[in-house]
């Protein structure tokens, strides 16, 4: 990435994803020193129980996820973090679904990318009979969501007042006035202004959070 980030034209940088045990020292030096580099890191967690971060062959356990948060934020203070999660694995109890929402209260993603587990043929995982019922794993999927919400409309809440550069990547699908971009963190920024504006930069203070995106108008 050092080497990309000198390149003249080259603005903006996103390193989009990591498996927790490669995220070395070094990987976040580099995105806490390269200026062009988002602040921005997607580290998948899929689960909170270690027995079931064993039995998917994840190669880590919750505390050592959780250490790799806490040094990324120590680095990289404004940093904005999303993650991927699996509901219903066959052998996730109640209990195991509690360690899931202790992860996601104590890293406190930006926001999540969120499943219910479905069975693939060939699998170890697809032998395993399953301990929660249907009903119990889309409970559970509810609870994650309600949880996840509420931090990620405190995190957008922050943005308020904020001035961002945004990347315009278009019209706005339900409005022909609004553009939509995203900042350097990822996050969706809405306001108005011309479609001439399309994929420039534009400083946007943001006005309003709402849980998954933000409303601006074009700084002066």
């Amino acid at each position: 990435m050092r080497m990309v980030n000198d390149i003249e034209g080259v603005e903006r940088i996103r390193f989009m994803t990591s498996h927790p045990k490669d995220l070395s020292d070094k990987l976040i030096k580099t995105i806490a020193e390269c200026d062009k580099v988002c602040k921005q890191l997607h580290l998948p967690f899929q689960a909170g129980s270690d027995k079931i971060l064993e039995q998917m062959n994840r190669k880590y356990t919750k505390a050592e996820y959780l250490a790799k948060i806490e040094k990324v934020k120590k680095a990289i203070p404004n940093i904005s973090l999303s993650t991927d999660v699996i509901v219903g694995f066959p052998t996730e109890t109640g209990e195991d679904f509690e360690e899931t929402l202790d992860v996601l209260r104590r890293a406190e993603f930006d926001n999540i990318f969120s499943f219910i587990y479905s069975r693939r043929e060939g699998t170890p995982a697809a032998k395993l009979d399953f301990v929660l019922s249907e009903e119990e794993i889309h409970e559970n999927f509810n609870r994650l969501l309600e949880v996840q919400n509420e931090i990620s409309k405190r995190k957008n809440e922050a943005y308020v007042g904020r001035i961002e550069r945004v990347l315009v990547d278009g019209m706005s699908k339900n409005d022909d006035t609004t553009l939509s971009g995203r900042c350097d963190s990822s996050k969706i920024v809405n306001f108005k202004g011309d479609k001439s504006l399309i994929g420039k930069y534009v400083n946007v203070r943001i006005t309003q959070a709402h849980t998954w995106s933000l409303n601006g108008e074009i700084a002066d």
